[in-house]
């Protein structure tokens, strides 16, 4: 299949000015508590190297106190996709067990992974979601939306969390008019729930992660705004923050046809209204397209506490892969600002 060039992946309206709200707050300096990890040594490992596989420990399971979650196995077989600066994204197929869902998903880990001097950290988890239909690639596995080597400068700088990066595909066909819009649609594959619980399921099985919520994150474009918004909202007890980038927050697949009632408490236009999960967004509109502007502010002005979303407008920017890689360190800083960094026991 052909990957998506940088293209609008959504149909939007035409142009109306508005003034672009500032970010200085979103950019403030981190809190000591999820600031990027200040070991000098973070710095000084971020060449490339392939990832060692993970292996299972004898018990993962934390004890009371303890911040960091061994993997429980078993292990995965991770083939290699492709090589970036920053080092291999690795994929598998994973037959979800709780939803019977087998799909496509990738990973990267960051250099520091690797290195034996944080062999006892747990890392921070960002869960990627693709524009358009993302079925059978990911624009954030190539060079469209490097966001591995933007973090991985960025980790050099101390402005971000080294993230373990999940990227799953969202749909099993071709057909936007058929999305499975991150749901559990009636008679069709439960993408929800391999969304929301095998992929995590995996993650722990896998990698050393970290006790709870406050180190697991979403990010979405487009289609896959409306993924991370939606899963967020759905599930605080796993993800405390989000980043959705240029959504139009509708569950609008034509499958969803003769289950209104299940379409509505899947649409992410509905949930913002009467969400009472404790997590954090920022929302993004491109500043060059109004249609799209009007729906970003009107859906962040139904968020009611404790669900809180910030609003940034993009200078210009279209509903386009070039202008989402823009706004990719923003992202990455807001979300280190939000979530907790890599930690240890000892």
């Amino acid at each position: 299949m052909q990957q998506p060039q940088s293209q609008p992946t959504r149909t939007r309206a035409v142009l109306v000015g508005i003034t672009a709200l500032a970010l200085s707050a979103t950019m403030a300096a981190c809190s000591s508590g999820s600031r990027p990890a200040a070991d000098p040594k973070v710095g000084d490992n971020t060449a490339a190297g392939t990832p060692s596989t993970p292996s299972a420990a004898a018990s993962s399971a934390p004890t009371k106190d303890s911040k960091v979650v061994m993997p429980t196995g078993p292990t995965t077989d991770l083939k290699k996709s492709r090589d970036t600066k920053a080092g291999p994204i690795m994929m598998t197929t994973l037959a979800g067990k709780k939803s019977g869902v087998s799909a496509q998903v990738w990973v990267w880990l960051p250099p520091q992974y690797s290195d034996p001097k944080y062999a006892k950290f747990g890392f921070p988890v960002l869960t990627l979601y693709a524009g358009g239909q993302s079925n059978g690639y990911n624009t954030w596995t190539d060079n469209q939306l490097p966001i591995q080597e933007i973090d991985t400068q960025l980790v050099q700088e101390q402005k971000a969390h080294p993230f373990i990066m999940i990227m799953p595909v969202q749909n099993l066909t071709a057909d936007e008019h058929r999305s499975l819009d991150c749901s559990d649609i009636p008679g069709q594959p439960r993408m929800g729930t391999w969304l929301s619980q095998d992929i995590p399921d995996f993650v722990r099985a896998n990698f050393r992660t970290l006790k709870g919520p406050d180190s697991w994150g979403l990010m979405g474009a487009s289609s896959g705004a409306d993924c991370s918004a939606k899963l967020a909202m759905q599930h605080p007890d796993i993800y405390k923050a989000a980043v959705p980038i240029d959504g139009d927050f509708k569950a609008d697949s034509l499958l969803w046809k003769g289950h209104e009632a299940e379409q509505a408490a899947n649409g992410s236009d509905k949930l913002i209204a009467t969400s009472k999960a404790d997590v954090k967004m920022l929302a993004t509109a491109g500043g060059g397209v109004s249609y799209e502007v009007n729906v970003v502010k009107g859906w962040v002005a139904k968020a009611v506490p404790p669900t809180t979303v910030e609003y940034y407008e993009q200078p210009g920017g279209r509903h386009k892969t070039v202008d989402f890689e823009k706004l990719i360190p923003m992202a990455l800083e807001w979300l280190t600002k939000n979530l907790t960094g890599p930690q240890s026991d000892s």
